[in-house]
């Protein structure tokens, strides 16, 4: 036996290797393979401190939670159930300089999302999207 090692019949190249065990490096610096189409990211994500984060392609959007007034119910804007002040909350989103939407989401958003589907979320997505760049001295 020999100490050498042995070459494989296979040689891998340095982009087979990236793909195969980095597959978003490979993304970031190859693309996606030819003739695979990726469809863009879409979801909202529980955040720190009670917010909820929506993505959708590049795009991203911060829900701030609003502290809760009254005792009636809330209907959820994303997956259309009525529900009481305990199960729903009313968020804050910035869009633009000195524009802001609210929007009431369910406290479980991934039960949330799962009763909506992708459907609408794309809806949620095309009452926030596109937001406008905010400067540093407006809001």
């Amino acid at each position: 036996m020999s100490d050498s090692p042995r070459r494989k019949s296979e040689d891998h190249s340095v982009q087979d290797l990236l793909r195969e065990l980095f597959p978003d490096t490979h993304r970031e610096l190859f693309g996606a393979a030819p003739g695979q189409h990726q469809p863009p990211t879409l979801g909202l994500y529980e955040v720190a401190d009670g917010r909820l984060a929506l993505v959708h392609g590049d795009q991203l959007a911060e829900f701030t939670p609003l502290d809760p007034k009254g005792a009636r119910a809330l209907h959820c804007d994303l997956c259309h159930y009525t529900r009481s002040r305990s199960e729903a909350a009313l968020y804050r989103v910035h869009v633009a300089a000195r524009r802001t939407r609210y929007v009431t989401l369910c406290l479980g958003s991934a039960a949330c999302v799962t009763r909506a589907g992708e459907r609408g979320l794309l809806k949620l997505a095309e009452r926030i999207f596109p937001i406008e760049p905010i400067g540093p001295d407006e809001r």
